[in-house]
């Protein structure tokens, strides 16, 4: 409801009535170059983008989100891109879905403005940002892994390894970038567009549930192993206060998703459960 009455005032006090309304994927940790087929997949995002006014109105971030997330890899990528698909399609009212890690990238340009030109166009165009289990305060497993131990090998292919994004990621490294760097945590300035999350709360990966396959069943399944290391209330890879940690919780998985089925971290980015529509819907 809030989130219907922030839509609703902006609708009020200014001509968004008539806005050209776009919206972007932005991907999580990893060097992405085909984002759209090996991240978000094709029928996840043309769902979702049924939404729109005008259906080509779209674009699929790819930047290397291995590195720190104020790096012109990463946030200067993200920006760049935002910015070339903002001017060229004459956005003026812009939705962002953001995955994991993507979150942290988006936040940073949210919070810090002036550190690159072209970020506050891009702020001025954004309605909101829907965050899909956002990393906000970290996770233990990124600590596991850049310990070395051999729980890196059992979570390499979620996280890419020892590189920065991973590294920035651990929990007290998210604690200090959130208490000095970046808006929307409990204590912190507020970030200037909505940060509106959806909440990951377990994982299923029974071979006797149908609902496991959506989304990748062996993913799911690594997802289940993972699950250990964390809170009971977690996406196999983010325990819920991670993902819930900045701006607003929009929804947790159970309460909107076809028959109350959790979302893992992997189904959380692919057309599972209903969570497509509810994208889709909200453009």
């Amino acid at each position: 409801m809030a989130k219907t009455a922030t839509l609703l005032l902006g609708l009020l006090l200014s001509a968004s009535a008539f806005a050209n309304t776009g919206v972007a994927f932005v991907h999580g940790t990893g060097n992405q170059t085909n984002a759209l087929n090996d991240y978000w997949t094709t029928e996840m995002v043309n769902s979702v983008r049924q939404g729109l006014p005008n259906q080509a109105n779209y674009t699929v971030i790819n930047c290397k989100f291995e590195e720190y997330m104020w790096t012109q890899d990463a946030a200067g990528c993200l920006a760049d891109q935002l910015k070339s698909f903002i001017d060229s399609r004459g956005i003026t009212d812009l939705v962002v879905i953001t995955h994991s890690n993507g979150g942290n990238v988006m936040r940073w340009i949210l919070s810090n403005p002036t550190w690159d030109p072209d970020y506050q166009p891009v702020i001025n165009s954004i309605r909101w940002v829907n965050a899909l289990a956002a990393s906000s305060k970290g996770t233990p497993l990124a600590d596991a892994v850049m310990n070395g131990t051999v729980f890196e090998a059992a979570v390499g292919w979620l996280l890419g390894y020892q590189n920065d994004a991973v590294r920035m990621q651990q929990v007290s490294w998210m604690e200090y970038y959130n208490a000095n760097y970046l808006y929307g945590t409990s204590g912190r300035p507020a970030l200037p567009k909505g940060f509106w999350n959806v909440v990951g709360t377990d994982v299923d990966s029974s071979p006797f549930d149908g609902d496991s396959y959506c989304g990748g069943y062996f993913e799911n399944v690594g997802l289940e192993v993972t699950q250990a290391w964390l809170n009971s209330c977690s996406d196999g890879f983010l325990d819920c206060s991670s993902q819930a940690g900045a701006g607003y919780v929009w929804y947790y998985d159970t309460s909107f998703t076809n028959g109350s089925e959790p979302l893992s971290h992997n189904q959380s980015r692919r057309k599972c459960f209903g969570l497509d529509v509810l994208l889709r819907n909200d453009l």
